[in-house]
């Protein structure tokens, strides 16, 4: 009797940010699983029965073993494996096998990422050294005039023709090594946000004084021509950026790219902080004067980075922490934590009497806490206090806490236009080394919030640290708005830029920062791909323990046609990916800078997770040196750490490297091309020709993958002939047997040769850039080769695919098979090559019948066949995937979606087991929402309402528009514009959010070769008998259709959200996870002037802001709450 079935369910703990894998909790779960239980309860093994005679096994047998034979002698017969392999045993004798030493590799690796980064700061040092000596060496002058090419406007003309003032003739050429963007690689180019005037003396004096940077951009990328953008963000708002380039403005007219508010500026500017932001939703803060302070603190959080920490306190007539999970903590102002702030923010509504000394309490006991701690970021601690001035009794809690040190600095803003208060809010921030501001309408918040980045920066100035920064991974969308570059990872180096001249020190005046991108995509390429093996790959991390790169890394999604950045895809944990690592060891060792190596069994998902392997990899990992960055190199155990060497004459593997059937991995460098602009039209290919015959002496080659890479072009040669051979030999009716045939090797070398004309080929995108899984890529080998080299010697891999994309169904459907050349040294084996060949699904199906209709010593038509009414037939690969079916619409689907009780029967008997993956990148639509979409149908006065909100919305951002409103403020106007559009990108937000799934994968238990049973099904039993099929990945399944058993639920594999409680929740974002502090803090200056804190805004008024009382009736609800 077959035992109950065997689900794998992982039952280890998990940690702080991965999801506690609870049995499942609802009714209809445990009764579905009862019922399943009873009825296996029931099924019995089949013993020499009736049934047997219905499905007799020698006959399943005989079928698996002739399709299993005319299988391999075609697959063999036109992939040409059994001469890859013997052309390689041939050589084997002049082979070495050299073990990879993991951690002097990892070394290397680091060693060569940290020389790479380093010019990079040198080039920074240069900017920053120009720009200080620039403003020592400037007059302010109020009147100055001075035209600059600015970006938006250059090479605009006007009705007339002429060129628009700032807006001159700029030469733009595409640039290669910019991702072919238009650039001016010359000279550089200015630009500015849309709230900031282009002709401010500010402005006009800093643009000025920043054109000797022109002369050091230029200077820089000759001197290291791998630099790619270089620039200078300043402290009023301008940005200049080289190569010079044209910006292009939002859909709405509107340049919303500030410098300031990037991670770069930020944290170059700051040291590490520690922030509460206290915030009063008493009464009189309702209407636009709450719009506004909620939009500060969504600017506040903008300025915080991974580096930081903060918590929001809400006060009215007492005090509540807007996210009571975060009740006297602070957490960390990653992506994530900031972004759920900012929704908790929105939802903040007003009411009762404000009382600030309990808030202020408060906040200053959580940051004394976490000082005494040694929590938080253990540098600057500050107080963010937001309200409409109504303050009182706060001078006790600032004698009690803060006084006379005075180590924690309180920053002021009042809400509105009321002065009545403007005193009492600056007193409070002279005197606590902070700074008041007054922010009276939704323009004024960007500029007014950037000032207390100006005083946390002064102890810096003033000790004049040039502290260098290294940012997370990032994408700079708005950088570039609407290109794909702008999709790119990347990691920069900044500096702050500081004022030199002795009568301002003690202001500690920051210029600006200067910084320089590094797309993270040229950094790993340090990492060679060949070095690694198979399964192998490198990665990296920050002191935060947050990804870097790292092949699992998905940082996008897609919307629809889209493809778009997720919310957190830069504050992905390394525990996240690397999930196996269930101790943390790999993290904790990563974190803390060290040197070393572990080993762990891993499950590794293949193709978009509907396979896995079973691998044991071992960890190597070191720090860069002078970056908060630590480099992983993974190797999996076996032939994943060795390498394959021999040698060959130049001439006898340039002889071969020239077929035509050859390519090398595109993305991998055998030569370095994208340096010298005369190498950036080469392949690599043709840098490798260049580079052997001496003819370019300048090229630089990795020489020992050029070595491997002719080794397999002389081995691999004979292939061409073969297959030519065959495709000649071709008969017409076999024309639809084999497209084409493959082989790969470890060095990236890739041969094809086509069977049929290109016209008639099934898959097309087969072995082309369209199609990443099947080639080889920075990342990983094709899928072909990693599944062939886990799989049994002599024995093909057979995958289905469909020739289209799933979008277009009912396209052919075609399949590869492939199979891995292994060469064996001194009792030490590599894999060599991986060779297969693409088969039409047509000629596996027709190959299958045929051999069905054998009956081995039957004479005479056969007493059974598949073909049969009463016998269904099934092939299916190791992972239950169905390749042959008499019903065409079930070929490639999972059999558990077929046939529930079947697949339920062979997970019981250990045939197939379950195994049980996680995605902690996952995206899923929201459970629930908070308001729901009906309401407004439940009162008509309520959908009028709507109506016309509606319409006085659209009629304003019509007058804004207007060209009337040209002479009030841009900034206004802008700021209108984009506060008016808020209610539409609530509409428009995405239906998808990060979230944990996990889901199961089904494998083949390969002991298990033949099998049979019975399965209860109420009135009837099921019979069934599996066969392997030998040398290959599939299994032949033979059935009784007659009976119906569907009473059992059908198996599916779909990822499910794994959801949490309410307190597991908690406890996940509150978790205080390890990490690496920032080595440099500057808190305080004993020399700065501490009475530089603040005064009243321009109060001037425009147009578009008086319409703003309109607006608050306009706004969502929620903003106004």
């Amino acid at each position: 009797m077959p035992g109950l079935p065997r689900f794998h369910l992982d039952t280890s703990a998990p940690h702080s940010r991965r999801p506690c894998h609870q049995w499942p909790g609802s009714w209809a779960s445990l009764q579905k699983t009862v019922v399943i239980l009873c009825l296996l309860l029931s099924s019995t093994s089949l013993s020499p029965t009736h049934a047997q005679t219905e499905i007799p096994l020698e006959t399943v047998k005989l079928w698996a073993d002739t399709f299993g034979r005319d299988l391999y002698d075609t697959v063999t017969k036109y992939s040409g494996s059994l001469l890859l392999q013997k052309k390689y045993k041939d050589v084997e004798s002049s082979l070495r096998i050299k073990e990879v030493d993991g951690l002097e590799l990892v070394r290397k690796f680091s060693e060569d990422m940290e020389t790479m980064l380093r010019r990079k700061v040198e080039a920074v040092k240069n900017l920053v050294e120009a720009a200080e000596e620039a403003d020592l060496n400037h007059e302010f002058n109020e009147s100055l005039v001075f035209n600059y090419y600015n970006s938006v406007l250059i090479n605009e003309r006007d009705e007339n023709g002429n060129y628009v003032e700032l807006g001159a003739e700029f030469v733009l050429e595409s640039n290669a090594h910019f991702s072919n963007l238009m650039v001016n690689t010359s000279i550089s180019s200015v630009q500015l946000p849309t709230n900031v005037y282009n002709k401010d003396p500010d402005i006009l004096n800093g643009v000025y004084m920043s054109e000797a940077l022109n002369t050091v951009f230029v200077e820089n990328f000759q001197r290291d021509p791998t630099l790619t953008w270089q620039y200078f963000g300043s402290s009023t708002g301008f940005f200049r950026i080289y190569p010079g380039i044209k910006w292009t403005p939002d859909e709405n007219g509107v340049i919303a790219f500030d410098c300031r508010n990037r991670g770069w500026y930020i944290q170059a500017a700051t040291s590490p902080k520690d922030i509460v932001i206290v915030v009063d939703t008493s009464g009189s803060m309702k209407g636009l004067r709450m719009t506004i302070a909620k939009h500060t603190i969504s600017t506040i959080l903008d300025t915080l980075g991974e580096n930081d920490f903060v918590n929001i306190i809400a006060y009215s007539d007492y005090i509540h922490y807007i996210e009571p999970c975060f009740k006297g903590i602070l957490v960390q102002a990653d992506r994530d934590n900031r972004e759920h702030f900012k929704q908790l923010v929105d939802e903040l509504m007003v009411k009762g009497v404000g009382v600030v000394n309990q808030a202020l309490t408060e906040a200053f006991q959580i940051l004394k806490q976490f000082q005494e701690a040694r929590q938080g970021s253990l540098c600057n601690q500050a107080i963010m206090l937001i309200t409409d001035g109504a303050v009182e009794d706060y001078e006790p809690v600032f004698e009690k806490y803060n006084w006379p040190d005075r180590k924690v600095r309180v920053f002021t803003y009042l809400i509105g236009r009321e002065v009545t208060f403007a005193d009492r809010m600056k007193w409070i921030a002279c005197n606590n080394k902070g700074y008041y501001t007054q922010i009276s309408t939704l323009a004024d918040a960007q500029e007014n919030v950037m000032e207390y980045l100006h005083v946390l920066s002064r102890p810096m100035v003033i000790n004049h640290d040039h502290d260098i920064t290294w940012t997370e991974a990032y994408m700079d969308s708005k950088l570039f708005t609407s290109q794909a570059q702008s999709l790119m990872l990347l990691t920069t180096v900044a500096m702050p830029v500081f004022s030199k001249k002795n009568e301002t020190r003690s202001h500690g005046i920051l210029l600006g920062v200067v910084g320089s991108d590094v797309a993270l995509r040229e950094l790993m390429k340090l990492a060679p791909r060949y070095k690694l093996g198979v399964h192998g790959y490198a990665f990296l991390n920050t002191n935060n323990g947050y990804i870097l790169s790292h092949p699992d890394l998905r940082p996008l999604y897609r919307d629809g046609k889209k493809l778009k950045p997720k919310p957190n895809y830069n504050s992905v944990d390394l525990s996240e990916v690397e999930w196996e690592d269930r101790a943390e060891t790999l993290r904790t060792a990563m974190i803390n800078g060290e040197t070393g190596s572990l080993s762990m069994d891993v499950k590794v998902p293949l193709d978009k997770g509907k396979r896995v392997l079973f691998l044991t990899n071992d960890y190597f990992f070191t720090d860069i040196s002078d970056t908060p960055f630590s480099l992983g190199v993974v190797l999996s155990r076996g032939h994943g750490e060795y390498i394959l060497l021999g040698n060959t004459t130049v001439e006898e593997g340039l002889h071969d490297l020239l077929h035509p059937d050859l390519t090398l991995a595109s993305d991998w460098i055998y030569c370095i091309t994208d340096i010298d602009p005369d190498h950036r039209k080469l392949s690599q290919l043709e840098a490798i020709v260049r580079f052997l015959t001496g003819e370019d002496p300048d090229l630089e080659c990795d020489e020992e993958l050029l070595r491997e890479v002719l080794l397999d072009a002389v081995v691999t040669a004979p292939m061409e002939a073969y297959w030519t051979a065959m495709a000649l030999n071709t008969s017409d009716e076999s024309e639809q047997v084999v497209d084409m045939a493959f082989l790969g090797t470890r060095a990236g070398l890739l041969r094809s040769s086509l069977f049929v004309g290109s016209e008639k080929v099934s898959d097309k995108k087969f072995l082309t850039p369209e199609d990443e899984a099947s080639i080889f890529t920075m990342d990983h080998f094709p899928l072909w080769y990693r599944q062939a080299a886990e799989h049994p010697a002599g024995s093909f891999v057979f995958n289905l695919r469909s020739a289209e994309a799933p979008e277009s169904p009912g396209q052919p459907m075609v399949v590869t098979a492939s199979t891995a050349v292994a060469v064996t040294v001194d009792k030490k084996t590599a894999i060599a090559a991986a060779v297969g060949v693409q088969m039409r699904l047509e000629f596996l199906q027709r190959t299958f019948w045929a051999a069905t209709r054998q009956c081995g010593t039957v004479e005479g038509p056969c007493p059974e066949s598949c073909q049969d009414s009463h016998l269904d037939c099934f092939v299916i690969d190791n992972n239950g995937f169905i390749l042959i079916s008499e019903r065409s619409q079930e070929m490639g689907r999972f059999l558990g979606e077929v046939d529930g009780a079947l697949m339920t029967q062979l997970l019981s008997m250990g045939v197939f087991s379950q195994v049980t993956m996680y995605d902690y990148q996952a995206m899923c639509k929201p459970s629930n929402h908070h308001h729901s979409a009906a309401r407004p149908l439940v009162s008509p006065i309520s959908a009028l309402l709507t109506a016309t909100r509606w319409l006085v919305n659209e009629l304003l951002l019509l007058l804004l528009e207007w060209s009337a409103w040209g002479s009030w403020r841009a900034d206004s106007k802008a700021e209108a514009k984009a506060v008016f559009h808020q209610s539409h990108k609530h509409k428009k937000q995405d239906m998808l959010q990060p979230c944990d799934t996990q889901y199961p994968v089904f494998v083949h238990q390969t002991a298990i070769q033949e099998t049979n049973g019975a399965i209860e099904c109420g009135a009837c039993q099921k019979i069934f008998v599996m066969q392997q099929i030998p040398s290959s990945n599939l299994l032949l399944l033979v059935t009784d259709p007659t009976c119906d058993c569907s009473i059992f639920p059908l198996i599916l594999q779909e990822a499910t959200e794994v959801k949490y409680n309410a307190s597991v929740k908690c406890d996940r974002m509150r978790s205080q996870k390890l990490r690496r502090r920032p080595d440099s803090c500057h808190a305080f200056h004993p020399e700065e002037n501490a009475q530089d804190c603040g005064g009243t805004s321009d109060l001037s008024a425009s147009l578009p802001m008086l319409l703003l009382p309109l607006c608050a009736w306009v706004l969502p609800p929620q903003l106004l709450r």
